[in-house]
């Protein structure tokens, strides 16, 4: 403000500065001179040859002394802000020419800045946001809105008695320079917390009900957890807009805010106290649509679901007119938008309020229908333009449709190569003359490709793990040197290799798949081959890590599978069919185990898998926040009892009577050496029965799993799930095999798990331990979470989540019993970062028993996912 003064006063006594300098000089007031010359003197670091060029007051030029050229001559030097004193004095006069001086100083520079009052880590941020950088010119100006800029910020932050005072240390050398050095000293104060929040003139809706509608200002309840009681001022201003809106809802469409304030207690709290008006109550009345021709008002008023005579609700009119809040939702805006109407507009009007019942117009200008003209992507400079492309579902010609615009904005989001929270499209050259529209879709690449470095110790032993995933993966260019960053990328194929060992097993896998065969549809076809060994011991022996594995004992499984995978479009887009065709052979080389009883020989299993799922969660998928996931798979091998002409009921019978000679051998203390050779032959029989029985695996597994993602308030989204698992036989006298089994407990991270076992998650108990050692051939598993985002920045998303789960396996149907379950509870976060990957932490209370263990409900139990991405 100073500044300004000083320029007003600087031109307004032009006059009274000629005429001071004009004692010795004689000149005519008003006549016109030709400018002689100019010279700059004063404290300035500027040529003079720049500031007079920069006045306009060029040598030859003629002027009125006084008159406007000179004041505008000031004007120009005080609109550069590089000046803190601007004189021009007229310092000749020959003739007709005059001979002019400016005389002026430069506005100090900034040198340093020292901010005090908040942590190191922020100082930065501070000087960045207000542009205090080295050489800026220190202005009243700059100083007034750093100020105002700091207070304000932390009082929306609840520092509601935050002060900011700025000083300048005039610095003193023999540079001819001015040149200052600035202290910002910052006080925030304490967070004020709020004792209570006063209403006065509410009547027809208790304070309890205003109090409510207030979502982020509360006052302070030690009972509550998740909103917070402290002050912030503009949470608080849209709290009253709530307010106003909760009336609204309730029929007082009059309603408004007539008066607040703040008063502070003694306890250095505050109280807010706010005046309402209420008006009258309202009710609808007639509602007409006007201007449409597309829908008929039958099909309009599905939308509106008024009825005449009900409460007024302005809130609820507005949201099935138009409900920004839900990009989706079910509204006569969105029913004229899906449909190419981008230029349509509904207003509602009142046409008539007598006896406080509103009689309303819906106007309604459809405008031409939309096509999209152009369509665009900017952004992707990794990933190929086909790869982006074939995702949209906005093309050239199309009509134009907003849900194919939301849909869009999902598909490219769930390919995971973009940063989803910055995927933003952008309307271009509407034309609601010619009907056409321009859309440009704005992507920023992220990591998409991941190592996973994990260890740790479990089994008895040291378990390392090294996994490369390349999830947009390009093999066309595998062979082309200039490709590899580190790795060719941009088709969005996926390429993984893995490696686990341990000194008791070895496992290693390799897989790829295409996400669009051919390139034309959504066709996915996959390989993967694996092959594990694991070396003879006994996990559940005490003595196991003072053991070594004998490697001459060893159990081999190798597997092919290939698969495909259709998105569908009915029953609606989000449907996909999947199918798969794998084999695998198990290879025992003298490895005894419980699962059945023959050490040497093999099992191969030919199995054919279907499934179907639709997913059609919200875009992120680091952090959904709508929309749900389910998925139904039936995975079955060929019915050999059925034509192999072998008799499973009689080889039942056989080995239950060669079962019950080992018995009474085991029995029998004395046994004489013909008993001991049956024993010996029934033993040998029965492993013989079993390489019959599980020569070729004979079974059928259906898994079903369901997720759902809803946000109750801003920001906190509730993720419910259910999943449940069958293995079955299609003959029970040739018995469940025992591979592809479940195991359920811990972490869910599966060690050697290619036999097709189930890891099932269930957090707070030990890795696998609510199966037995062979596994389940049934498990169900309830799980209920509340996610909290800490950020979602692309260089960080972070979130926060405390859980609920329960669970169980079982050996058979007579065993099952859903409600039957070992539950747990607890909290976790999760990072995500493109330079790490996926890391996470689970702490989960155990509130069962572990199965064999008494006594051991109540512990504590912690569970690491570590990863990385490049």
């Amino acid at each position: 403000m100073k500044t300004y003064l000083k320029q007003y006063l600087a031109i307004c006594f032009i006059a009274l500065s000629f005429t001071l300098q004009a004692q010795d000089i004689e000149f005519e007031n008003g006549k016109t001179y030709t400018i002689g010359g100019v010279t700059a003197t004063g404290d300035t670091s500027f040529n003079e040859q720049t500031i007079v060029a920069y006045s306009g007051l060029k040598k030859g030029k003629q002027i009125k002394i006084p008159g406007e050229t000179i004041a505008n001559a000031i004007k120009k030097l005080w609109g550069s802000k590089l000046f803190s004193d601007i004189e021009i004095y007229l310092k000749n006069v020959e003739g007709n020419t005059a001979f002019l001086e400016i005389k002026l100083s430069d506005l100090p520079q900034l040198i340093d800045v020292k901010v005090t009052g908040v942590k190191k880590g922020k100082v930065e941020g501070i000087i960045k946001d207000n542009k205090l950088k080295k050489g800026v010119k220190v202005t009243e100006n700059l100083i007034t809105t750093t100020k105002n800029f700091l207070e304000k910020k932390y009082r929306k932050d609840g520092f509601y008695n935050a002060k900011v005072n700025i000083n300048t240390i005039e610095i003193k050398d023999t540079i001819q320079k001015a040149r200052v050095n600035m202290v910002v000293a910052i006080d925030k104060g304490e967070k004020v917390k709020i004792r209570d929040i006063i209403f006065e003139g509410d009547s027809a809706l208790k304070e309890k009900v205003l109090r409510k509608a207030m979502k982020s200002t509360k006052k302070i309840n030690r009972l509550r957890i998740l909103k917070r009681s402290k002050f912030i001022d503009s949470a608080y201003q849209a709290d009253l807009a709530s307010v106003v809106d909760k009336y609204a809802e309730n029929g007082y469409r009059d309603a408004r805010i007539l008066s607040d304030s703040i008063s502070v207690n003694d306890d250095k709290t505050i109280s807010l106290h706010i005046k309402v008006e209420e008006g009258d109550l309202y009710k609808f009345g007639k509602i007409n649509f006007i201007g449409n021709t597309v829908y008929s008002d039958e099909q309009l008023d599905r939308y509106i679901r008024i009825k005449e005579g009900e409460t007024y609700n302005g809130v609820m009119l507005q949201k099935r007119i138009q409900d920004n809040s839900k990009p989706d939702g079910d509204d006569i805006a969105n029913l004229y938008q899906n449909n190419g109407y981008l230029f349509s507009s509904i207003s509602p009007v009142e046409v008539s309020a007598e006896n406080n019942v509103i009689d309303l117009e819906i106007r309604i200008s459809e405008g031409k229908p939309a096509y999209f003209n152009n369509v665009s992507v900017i952004g992707n400079d990794r990933t190929n333009d086909h790869v982006v492309y074939r995702e949209l579902r906005t093309r050239p010609g199309q009509l134009y449709s907003k849900a194919d615009v939301v849909r869009t904005v999902r598909e490219l989001g769930q390919l995971g190569f973009f940063d989803a929270q910055e995927i933003a499209p952008d309307f271009k050259n509407p034309n609601p003359n010619e009907g056409t529209i321009d859309m440009e879709f704005s992507v920023k690449e992220t990591g998409s490709s991941q190592i996973e470095l994990q260890g740790g110790y479990g089994g008895g032993g040291f378990i390392g793990t090294l996994g490369l995933s390349f999830n947009n993966f390009s093999i066309k260019d595998i062979f082309n040197k200039k490709a590899y960053r580190p790795v060719p990328m941009g088709d969005g194929q996926k390429l993984a290799l893995r490696l686990q060992a341990s000194q008791f097993f070895q496992t290693y896998s390799f897989s790829f798949s295409e996400p669009w065969l051919g390139g034309k549809r959504p066709v996915q076809f996959s390989v993967s081959l694996s092959h594990t060994k694991q070396f003879q011991f006994n996990a559940f022996d005490p003595n196991v890590r003072n053991r070594r594995p004998d490697r001459s004992r060893s159990f081999n499984i190798t597997g092919i599978t290939l698969g495909l995978a259709k998105r569908l479009t009915v029953p609606d887009n989000f449907f996909t069919l999947s199918q798969a065709l794998s084999y695998q052979v198990y290879d025992l080389n003298n490895f005894n185990t419980q699962l059945f009883s023959f050490g040497d020989g093999s099992s191969k299993n030919l199995s054919y898998t279907f499934g179907l799922t639709r997913n059609n969660t919200r875009i992120d998928p680091i952090f959904p926040t709508g929309g749900s996931n389910f998925s139904v798979t039936a995975k079955f091998s060929p019915p050999w009892s059925l034509f192999d002409g072998v008799d499973y009921s009689a080889l039942l019978d056989e080995q239950n009577e060669n079962r019950q000679i080992i018995n009474n051998l085991r029995t029998n203390q004395n046994p004489t050496a013909q008993e001991t050779a049956a024993g010996n032959e029934a033993s040998a029989r029965i492993s013989e029965i079993d390489q019959e029985r599980f020569d070729w695996l004979e079974f059928y597994k259906i898994n079903f799993k369901a997720d759902w993602y809803t946000e109750l308030t801003k920001n906190f989204v509730l993720r419910p799930s259910v999943e449940f698992g069958l293995l079955g036989a299609y003959n029970n006298d040739r018995g469940v095999i025992p591979f592809e089994r479940f195991f359920v407990g811990g972490d869910g991270l599966g060690n050697f798990a290619l036999d097709g076992r189930q890891i099932v998650q269930l957090r707070g108990y030990p890795n696998q331990s609510l199966s037995t050692q062979d596994g389940g051939s049934i498990y169900n598993k309830f799980s209920l979470e509340l996610r909290y985002p800490v950020t979602l920045k692309a260089s960080a998303k972070i979130y926060a989540l405390g859980f609920l789960e329960g669970g169980n396996s079982y050996n058979n149907f007579r065993d099952f019993n859903p409600f039957e379950i070992k539950r747990s509870a607890g909290l976790g976060v999760r990072i995500f970062m493109p330079a790490f990957g996926l890391l996470g932490i689970d702490f989960g209370h155990r509130f069962d028993d572990i199965p064999g263990q008494p006594g051991s409900s109540g512990a504590w139990e912690t569970h690491f996912i570590i990863g990385q991405q490049f």
